[in-house]
């Protein structure tokens, strides 16, 4: 499980999203990776009708279910960071992270994710990246590890 997430899947965007806009970001971003089908966003919507995707800490995972893993080409994720916030559910966000794991890697890409945004002090670490790069470069040593 190797590079999931690259330079070009993370954004940071000064103003506020609504969870519909969000959750297609992170879909396109994990598309124009070569990680999903164009199906894949549908896929996450079908979840988050199902159970919300919100974790805490200001996070939220956007996935699909398990009826549409066809849509999974390859593992991958994306990172967007909205400094506004996303209401996700009357649940404040500013990280959307999409996922998409082939096979059974989805649940060590979660726990790697869980684990960096348990900690307070590494959130508040990447709230404070000041562009994608540095971005990517604070989450890179614990997804792509």
């Amino acid at each position: 499980m190797s590079d999931v997430l690259r330079i070009e899947s993370v954004r940071i965007h000064p103003g506020s999203a609504t969870r519909e806009e969000a959750m297609k970001e992170a879909a396109d971003l994990l598309q124009a990776a070569g990680s999903v089908t164009a199906d894949y966003f549908a896929a996450m919507q079908q979840r988050e009708e199902t159970v919300s995707t919100y974790m805490g800490n200001e996070l939220a995972i956007p996935h699909g279910t398990n009826e549409t893993k066809q849509a999974i080409l390859a593992s991958g994720l994306s990172v967007v960071r909205y400094d506004g916030g996303v209401d996700w559910g009357g649940e404040p966000v500013t990280f959307v992270v999409g996922i998409a794991g082939k096979g059974d890697e989805h649940l060590e890409i979660l726990s790697q994710i869980a684990i960096l945004f348990s900690e307070e002090d590494d959130v508040t670490r990447l709230k404070a990246a000041s562009s994608p790069e540095e971005l990517f470069e604070a989450l890179s040593g614990s997804v792509n590890a």
